[in-house]
């Protein structure tokens, strides 16, 4: 008997479980449900930019734009790179997420230079959380840029909780700390009785100036 087809219902409601799907490998078929006992998630106001990254977001050397190019965006994120030969992105996974994108419950930031994709990150947004899913750079910084933008639209936008599902040294450097599954549920429940959360709350293309006013300014 062939198994119920995911829809995106279906995963939103995960979500709001505190469960998140992954794949072994981007050719595996199989999807499972994660829900780490230590979870991952960068304060919204206490992220960490330092001196240097914030000389390069205030250049806008990058033009970062938002829900510009997100089927691009997660088939760069599914893609093979160096160090990286495998992926947890399987095809099942780009489906729901381009259906999600569709409906308006996924969201990305591109980062352009010269007209040319070079980094960016996509996510799922309920209520006032964002869950944070994937982020991909093919030029130094871009990747560290479009996370800038992302915590300062989300501060402007009103949300309460940047899930980052895991810590890797890339996220560290941004302030991100790892809390306990219950008290991730506890903020998580806080966020998602949040419903005035606005991603567009600054505009498609926010300039670097502004988005370093929006992380800075007080809660």
């Amino acid at each position: 008997m062939q198994e119920p087809r995911l829809t995106p219902e279906i995963v939103l409601r995960a979500y709001a479980e505190g469960l998140f799907p992954m794949a072994e490998t981007r050719h595996d078929s199989t999807l499972y449900w994660i829900s780490p006992d230590s979870r991952g998630v960068i304060p919204l106001d206490g992220l960490h930019v330092s001196r240097r990254l914030a000389r390069t977001v205030r250049s806008d050397r990058f033009k970062v734009t938002a829900d510009r190019a997100f089927p691009a965006i997660i088939a760069a994120c599914a893609a093979p790179a160096e160090g990286r030969e495998q992926t947890w992105i399987n095809h099942d996974i780009e489906r729901l997420y381009l259906e999600l994108f569709a409906r308006g419950s996924a969201h990305s930031l591109e980062c352009w230079l010269d007209d040319r994709l070079v980094g960016g990150l996509y996510g799922v947004e309920l209520g006032g959380a964002f869950f944070g899913e994937s982020m991909f750079s093919s030029e130094r910084d871009a990747s560290k840029v479009a996370l800038a933008h992302l915590v300062a639209r989300l501060r402007a936008g009103g949300y309460r909780l940047l899930d980052a599902q895991f810590i890797t040294e890339h996220l560290t450097q941004f302030g991100a700390e790892e809390i306990a599954r219950s008290t991730y549920l506890e903020r998580l429940s806080d966020a998602l009785a949040c419903s005035a959360s606005d991603f567009y709350r600054l505009p498609a293309y926010a300039p670097g100036e502004a988005v370093l006013q929006a992380i800075s300014q007080a809660s």
